[in-house]
Order: structure tokens, then sequence, then C-alpha cells
């Protein structure tokens, strides 16, 4: 059977009587190109525990499932996991999960799966829709140490290109979102996927994302509720200077501002968008006033 041939694809929906959910981000792959790409960022051995998010017919899955030991497969739609049962029926390491990612708990997860493994370590390969891109990277990414089951080793992940190129931004050209994910990962932009690889063809291109989680000892000491309250706060009007947003959404007086960003090397005319993680975690380390 050759899931890359919209053909395929349209008549394994057809017996379904499904066609693909804009909703759920349901573009399927038809670049066998594009997929050597992913699966060269993963840089698979056949020890290797995979945990794909989002799965669809398989098209990943069969390929991620000859490149590893096990794959653990996370489908939200209860079609596509219908579906995904007979593309794999050949692959006996494959673990199809019916749940949506985001209200899993993933340590729960991967040892319901592998319930004889104490500790384990694994790799996510994601096709995300946009409206999840956040949210999932951030709950891999902020794992709390203690939870070692959970963290990953790599996430590789097809985003949107525009978010993509927003996650690895660098000063003066940085976002909430890309602060949010260099603070406990490393990122870089694989390659780009024109549109024209998918079928239905989404409206923008794509990008294959690589993010290498830190281990730094210092990301460890971040106070991440800290941490977000003060970046949160200084993006909250991108365009509006540091000193401003932060007493107003902080509640403190501009003098205590001041005091605070020069404590740490930063003018309090300087935008969000100028500063570096070094300097966000710089600030949530120094940021001991009352409220």
């Amino acid at each position: 059977m050759d899931i890359f041939s919209i053909k395929t694809i349209k008549e394994l929906l057809k017996r379904q009587d499904r066609k693909p959910q804009k909703g759920l981000g349901q573009n399927f792959l038809t670049s066998k190109g594009v997929l050597g790409d992913i699966l060269r960022a993963a840089s698979l051995k056949k020890s290797d525990t995979v945990l794909e998010i989002g799965p669809g017919i398989g098209t990943l899955t069969r390929e991620l499932a000859q490149c590893a030991k096990r794959v653990i497969a996370v489908e939200k739609d209860s079609v596509m996991v219908d579906i995904l049962k007979e593309t794999t029926k050949d692959l006996p390491n494959i673990k199809i999960v019916h749940a949506d990612i985001l209200k899993t708990k993933l340590q729960s997860l991967i040892r319901l799966s592998y319930s004889q493994l104490n500790r384990i370590k694994f790799k996510v390969v994601a096709n995300l829709p946009y409206y999840i891109t956040s949210p999932v990277i951030r709950m891999f990414l902020e794992v709390p140490e203690k939870q070692f089951a959970s963290a990953p080793e790599l996430l590789v992940l097809m985003v949107q290109k525009e978010v993509a190129q927003r996650i690895c931004a660098k000063p003066p050209r940085m976002s909430l979102l890309a602060v949010s994910v260099q603070v406990y990962g490393k990122p870089s932009i694989v390659s780009y996927v024109k549109k024209g690889c998918f079928w239905p063809q989404p409206k923008v291109d794509s990008a294959i994302l690589r993010i290498a989680p830190l281990i730094n000892a210092d990301r460890k000491l971040i106070n991440a509720d800290i941490f977000f309250k003060i970046a949160r706060a200084g993006f909250k009007q991108p365009r509006k200077q540091l000193i401003n947003n932060l007493s107003q959404e902080l509640k403190l007086s501009r003098h205590q501002i001041e005091t605070w960003l020069s404590q740490v090397g930063i003018q309090p005319t300087q935008r969000a968008e100028t500063l570096s993680v070094e300097d966000w975690i710089n600030l949530a380390k120094d940021y001991t006033m009352e409220e």
C-alpha cells in the first residue's frame, strides 16, 4: 500500500466516510523526500523509543517503526486511530494510543505503554497543527527534572514556516514564543517544506524544526512561574518600553523597575524583543521585590 499516494489517502478516508478535518490540522504528507529529512533530523537508532503526536494515517509512523525499537503513536481522532491500525498492522513495535496529547500525563503515558521500564529515553516526532504548537513544545520542555521519564532527548516537529522562524529568532526580533522555547531548548530549522508536499494543501509553507532540550543546570534552577510572569509582562505590549510594561503589569514603581533593570545591565528604554534569553533569566533570578 502506497500511503504517499493521494489516491490511497482518499480511499482510506472514504472507507471511514470521512474527509480531512481542517480543525485538527489534517494535512497528509505526500513527499518521500520530506519524510527523509524528518528521519535524518531525528537521528534514530535501533534502540530508540519514539513518541509520535498526530500520526494520522501512519505515513511517518511506518518509517519511524522501521528505524527505531518502538513507536508510541498518540492520536486524538478516533477515525484516524482506526485507519492507523489498518496501515500499521504488520509492524508489532507500534503502540497506538487514542488520546489528546495535551490532556495526557506524559510519565503515565510512557509507563503505561512500557510498564517494565522505570526510566526511558525517548524522542518526539510530530506534524503539529498551529493551534497546539506552543503548548506541546512547552509541555515537553518544561518537564520538572524529577519527572525524568517524561523528558525527551530530542524533538523534531513539522510546524508552520513563520512559527519556526519566530521560535528560532534572536535579538532584536525575539518574541514570547522564542523566549519560551529557547530557555529550555536549542531550536534550529532543518529545512523548509512547500505546501504542495501535503494533501489537502495548506495555505502556508511549513518547516522541520529540531529542538535539542538543554541540560544546563542553570535552567533547572529557574522558577518557571516567576520567569514566565516577567516575560509575559515584558511582552504584554511589545512596542512599549520595558519600564512601561513591567511597571504596569507587575504593579511596581518606575523607580523599582529602573533599579531592578540596572542591576542586570538592561536599559529601561529597551523593548522586550531586544532582550536575550539570558537577560530574562537574570531578571527572574534578581526578582526579589514584593508586589
